[in-house]
């Protein structure tokens, strides 16, 4: 389900692909692979994006909907 959320960020940013490649220091085939579905992320990859796109690591995850940014002060329930 990530592949939609980051292929959704970059389009809703007007950004290209290979624009962003470059930000994950990858090729803009490797990345297509990545927004495709074809190849899994990295972590620190999805670290990238989150802070570059100022959304959730969950966010692009699918685990939430919320596009809170990452940075955001929320407190989260104890247990």
């Amino acid at each position: 389900m990530y592949y939609k959320r980051i292929r959704e960020l970059r389009e809703d940013n007007d950004e290209l692909q290979k624009d962003i490649a470059k930000l994950l220091n990858t090729t803009q085939q490797h990345y297509s692979k990545i927004e495709n579905g074809g190849t899994e992320i990295t972590a620190d990859r999805i670290i990238k994006l989150a802070k570059h796109y100022k959304v959730s690591a969950d966010y692009i995850l699918g685990l939430s909907d919320e596009k809170r940014p990452a940075n955001s002060k929320q407190r989260y329930p104890r247990g």
